[in-house]
């Protein structure tokens, strides 16, 4: 295992991050609006507390924007954070942490499961009940069940459809990406590309936010805790999504373009 003091100076990544941030009176608020990454993942750097943080890919993407906003060396405090993860991966205390996919886009959402699960237990009842019709013939009442059967699974997978969602939207780059947020017939709340590892948290005080980017495999949206589903096929240019967590989590409203089309709104 790789002494996490061995680098830095005998200072941990968050311990030299915190330094340098200090030593330029920076507020964690005004390195959040700087780097585009919430708060809470930066106190979690600080405090070198990875239950908190996401993956190791997305939490080296962090620690280097942090690194470079406050002039310390990216490539080395990415290194070093990378060492430090790996040693507390195999500590046997933090066996039964939770795990959390590289990457979330590849990943089958949990809604999308219990809804095939339910598919399937429908169209099994269906073809039980189909089978007791002809072995009893059509004159002992079996039609009625036949009707009823399916209506149990079927109203259930309804309500499966749409998750319940709540907690801030946050859009995460996991290679450099365009993007714009704005609302419905109104301002543009942010324009600009995200280098990877950078994120943008859209305004709880927005009432109706869009999304358009012009390449949708590179963002990583979540809401809360919870990953959203893709936000548009890879290739494509994804415009008018709809960024209120409840849209997000049954897959958002997109109008799809090609990628050649304009990259401004």
């Amino acid at each position: 295992m790789v002494d996490e003091t061995d680098m830095g100076g005998g200072k941990t990544v968050g311990e030299q991050l915190r330094a340098a941030r200090t030593a330029q009176d920076v507020s964690l608020e005004e390195l959040a609006a700087r780097t585009r990454i919430p708060t809470r993942h930066l106190e979690s750097l600080e405090a070198s507390d990875w239950s908190k943080l996401p993956a190791t890919t997305y939490s080296i993407g962090f620690a280097k924007s942090y690194a470079s906003a406050v002039g310390l060396d990216r490539t080395a405090i990415g290194e070093q954070l990378r060492a430090e993860m790996s040693g507390y991966s195999q500590r046997p205390a933090h066996t039964t942490e939770v795990f959390e996919p590289a990457d979330p886009a590849r990943v089958m959402p949990k809604w999308l499961v219990l809804l095939a699960v339910l598919g399937v237990i429908a169209v099994v009842a269906a073809l039980l009940v189909m089978r007791n019709r002809e072995i009893s013939g059509p004159d002992e009442g079996a039609a009625p069940v036949a009707a009823e059967a399916p209506q149990g699974p079927a109203a259930a997978a309804s309500s499966a459809a749409a998750p319940a969602s709540n907690g801030p939207v946050v859009i995460t780059a996991n290679e450099p990406a365009w993007l714009q947020v704005y609302e419905k017939g109104g301002k543009t709340l942010y324009q600009g590309q995200l280098a990877a590892g950078q994120s943008y948290e859209v305004p709880a005080s927005a009432t109706a936010p869009l999304l358009k980017t012009g390449k949708p495999e590179a963002l990583r949206v979540s809401v809360g805790t919870a990953d959203a589903p893709s936000v548009g096929q890879p290739g494509t240019t994804a415009r008018d999504v709809s960024l209120l967590p409840a849209d997000l989590m049954r897959g958002g409203a997109a109008t799809p373009a090609p990628a050649s089309a304009p990259a401004t709104r």
